[in-house]
């Protein structure tokens, strides 16, 4: 062979794939996980008898068992999603193997073989640990009737609970500050809203925005404001007075087209204004009143059925 390594130790030696370490913790950890099936292929090919090997060859038969395994993983991972299922189970991987035409009652025969070489389990790197603000309950363990390969239960939090605030403070000197604050900030908030709003005073004449103080002035009627309509009801007053003319313009109108014969009808018609409507003293009066107090009772109409 062109390029041989002697076997020495049980295992037949590898290269890495580079020579540098990898930068990111991606690729360490696929680094890793290359290192550790070129391990395996190498103490397969030394339970076959080899005692030497090419590295072209220990890459191509690594390439091919990750091929493999990637594959039983995909498969897996379908029949598992195709059953309403988010993690495989030992079911869709025997149910894989089956597929693919593996015989999966020679697993066992084959874990208890005399000649295995055993390999060492790569380091283990740190779980991540829960945040204390979203710890809630206790872990569950499996009951006894779950076998113990099925996947663990999810953490509590996502399931039972999930605290979003924090304990509310009951110290006496903590919570006497929190509300000498919040009466601070009120009387702020108030005094600022009564400045833009109301009369005002100022400490210096060059600048009047400046230091703004509350002018001690009351008024003189303070039920003036609550007499006096807004702009609203006024509104609403024009819009029923107009509609109030436009019916007795009509009635005035159906009057007026009756045919008589009856001369002094037709003089009396034909004095009348363009717009047919007769002005009168009393709705006049009504309108110069603003006051809603002063204004004389109006009765709702009520209409008789026929």
């Amino acid at each position: 062979m062109a390029d041989p390594a002697v076997v020495s130790g049980g295992s037949l030696p590898f290269c890495g794939r580079g020579a540098k370490a990898a930068s990111s913790a991606a690729e360490n950890y696929q680094l890793a996980r290359r290192r550790t099936l070129q391990v395996v292929v190498s103490a397969l090919l030394t339970e076959s008898g080899f005692e030497s090997a090419e590295k072209a060859a220990v890459e191509t038969l690594t390439e091919m068992m990750q091929s493999y395994i990637s594959e039983i993983g995909r498969c897996a991972k379908a029949y598992c999603e195709h059953t309403a299922r988010s993690v495989p189970t030992l079911s869709d991987t025997v149910v894989t193997l089956i597929e693919m035409g593996f015989n999966a009652d020679t697993l066992p025969v084959y874990a208890k073989r005399s000649q295995r070489m055993v390999i060492t389990a790569p380091p283990v790197t740190n779980t991540p640990t829960t945040p204390k603000s979203l710890s809630a309950g206790h872990k569950r363990t499996h009951p006894p009737h779950i076998p113990s390969h099925f996947p663990e239960f999810p953490d509590p939090h996502t399931y039972i609970k999930t605290p979003t605030f924090r304990e509310p403070v009951s110290e006496y000197q903590v919570v006497r500050e929190k509300a000498a604050n919040q009466r601070r900030d009120v009387e702020r908030a108030l005094t600022r809203f009564m400045a833009k709003t109301g009369e005002t005073q100022s400490l210096f004449k060059d600048d009047v925005t400046a230091f703004p103080l509350i002018a001690a002035r009351p008024s003189t009627i303070p039920y003036l404001s609550a007499l006096l309509p807004s702009e609203l009801e006024l509104q609403t007053l024009e819009e029923t007075d107009s509609s109030e003319q436009d019916d007795q313009t009509d009635s005035e109108n159906t009057a007026g087209n009756m045919v008589t014969d009856d001369p002094s009808a037709d003089k009396e018609n034909s004095m009348l204004p363009p717009s047919g409507v007769v002005p009168s003293a009393k709705a006049n009066d009504d309108n110069l009143i603003d006051n809603p107090y002063l204004r004389p009772v109006k009765k709702p109409k009520v209409r008789r059925k026929k």
